[in-house]
């Protein structure tokens, strides 16, 4: 049901991209960082705790600004943008999974899943909920669609917060640790619902896990040491 939407470009590209913090001791969290994320790539960003890892897809998903560096999300840049635009290049082009689902607790699945159709504003309530129950019913959650999310189990509360990052058709989908609180199963379905979505639709998923057997099952490997990308 989803249509390709990216360009023949890269989705994501960082160049010379470093974050520090702190103005008396300054720390930094990823340094000379270039990185290029393609069209129909499933990409792992692998490395120690405390490398990096987490602040770098925060940088990729516009929640975080780099202190020198450029990005570019399909094809345009992202540097010299307000944060009302740079909100609005989050909503149209990525989608957000976490370790934590994030799920409204008084919404339904549906509702949440329309949550930012809602942000985006471009269709009505009935085009809003059609596409939520379409990716819902692609999940396995059809007969989910009007619970709670306490009524759900976690491998189907991650479910609806995927479908929930896939609501604006977006052309990247950024993962942190999104199995990390799930059991074997679980894991394997989120697991094959990226990489289907890849294959199937051209977008393109980097997720950040500590998990070496799924990491190995991407396209590619991003490792981080000390904020830095190894080979």
């Amino acid at each position: 049901m989803m249509e390709r939407r990216a360009g023949a470009g890269p989705l994501i590209e960082l160049r010379d991209v470093t974050r520090t913090i702190g103005e008396v001791v300054e720390t930094t969290l990823v340094r000379d960082i270039n990185l290029t994320i393609n069209a129909g790539e499933f990409v792992a960003v692998t490395g120690p705790s405390g490398s990096g890892k987490s602040s770098l897809l925060y940088i990729l998903g516009l929640l975080d600004v780099p202190t020198s560096g450029e990005v570019w999300i399909n094809g345009e840049p992202a540097g010299e943008l307000d944060e009302t635009a740079r909100a609005h290049m989050r909503l149209e082009q990525l989608g957000f999974v976490f370790q934590f689902h994030f799920l409204l607790p008084e919404f339904t699945a549906l509702a949440n899943v329309m949550l930012p159709m809602r942000a985006l504003a471009r269709l009505g309530d009935g085009e809003m909920s059609a596409r939520a129950l379409g990716l819902l019913d692609s999940l396995g959650l059809a007969e989910h669609a009007r619970k709670l999310p306490g009524q759900l189990s976690g491998g189907e509360r991650q479910r609806v917060a995927i479908a929930r990052a896939l609501a604006n058709e977006p052309a990247v989908v950024l993962a942190d640790e999104p199995t990390g609180n799930l059991d074997t199963h679980s894991s394997e379905q989120v697991l094959s619902i990226f990489r289907d979505l890849v294959d199937r639709t051209g977008r393109a998923v980097a997720m950040v896990t500590h998990d070496m057997n799924l990491a190995a099952r991407a396209d590619r490997q991003i490792h981080l040491v000390d904020g830095r990308i190894t080979d």
